[in-house]
């Protein structure tokens, strides 16, 4: 796949190596390789992004399906992804397009938000970015939010949060509302589930909260980090940033590499959201009929 746009937030090194910023793991990346998110490669000494202008999924979705439950509700908007990830959570839900190779289709930041004000007569607000994780998509994301908010139209971000600061807070103006992955409040989950930082999580969601509509949501997985001490530590640190915060609890099924653990029982669910319930105003259960 050539290169399409060079790529922001990166610094040159020596040997023709590029030192990527826009996420924590801060790459450093030999020439002609990739970056951990597939999304950025060196070639000849400068940093491309692979990703830009090329989607693998869109369709016009309900705003409860992000899941914001605060935000527009009763809307629809215009859903887009790409490829890559920058995390590598053993449990991914959507691991055919953030991990593997999917179908891609060219497209403009013209196009899509042309076609999002088209839909404008269906209820749509807007564009969220969405399926895999937008962040390293960040160029496209960046271009079309630009030109999204020009028109009137509402920006939404479906992430797991894990972006480098200066770039959150060069795309912060022109987010409407986010929905941030907190997969668990343990250092260890991450590293060893995820391949992440909490702490660098924990920014974004106190950065984000400030700026826009932020909504969290947590994949409750059986022994891992369903244990209601564990739910109380996520409900009373988002309290301390606000009551208000929308908490989303999802039911875990099997899926990726993780499929030996078993779907979380409801029992589990309804005692977790008892707890978060303790601390914040509105707490939803997610994957649960």
């Amino acid at each position: 796949m050539e290169a399409a746009k060079p790529a922001m937030f990166y610094d040159k090194g020596e040997d023709l190596k590029v030192h990527c910023r826009l996420c924590p793991h801060n790459c450093t990346i030999s020439p002609g390789n990739l970056g951990v998110c597939r999304a950025r490669k060196n070639i000849d000494g400068d940093l491309y992004s692979l990703n830009y202008g090329k989607i693998s999924s869109i369709a016009l979705d309900p705003i409860e399906k992000k899941p914001l439950y605060r935000f527009k509700s009763g809307s629809k908007i215009l859903s887009i992804g790409t490829f890559g990830c920058n995390l590598k959570c053993s449990f991914c839900q959507n691991w055919e397009i953030a991990h593997d190779n999917p179908r891609l289709y060219e497209v403009t930041s013209e196009t899509v938000v042309s076609k999002a004000k088209e839909l404008v007569s269906e209820g749509n607000i807007g564009i969220a970015y969405t399926y895999n994780e937008p962040t390293i998509w960040y160029e496209f994301v960046y271009d079309t939010a630009v030109l999204a908010k020009e028109e009137g139209l509402s920006n939404v971000l479906v992430t797991n949060g894990f972006i480098g600061r200066e770039a959150l807070l060069m795309l912060l103006p022109y987010i409407d509302a986010m929905n941030i992955d907190v997969k668990a409040y343990t250092a260890s989950f991450y590293k060893n589930i995820c391949g992440g930082v909490l702490e660098n999580v924990k920014e974004t969601v106190e950065l984000a909260a400030e700026k826009c509509h932020v909504e969290v949501t947590t994949l409750v997985i059986p022994t891992l980090n369903d244990e209601l001490k564990e739910i109380s530590e996520i409900a009373k640190w988002l309290s301390s940033i606000s009551r208000k915060i929308p908490l989303h609890l999802s039911r875990y099924f099997p899926n990726y590499k993780m499929l030996n653990i078993p779907p979380t029982p409801k029992d589990t669910l309804f005692r977790a959201r008892e707890e978060a319930q303790k601390y914040l105003d509105y707490v939803y259960l997610g994957n649960v009929w």
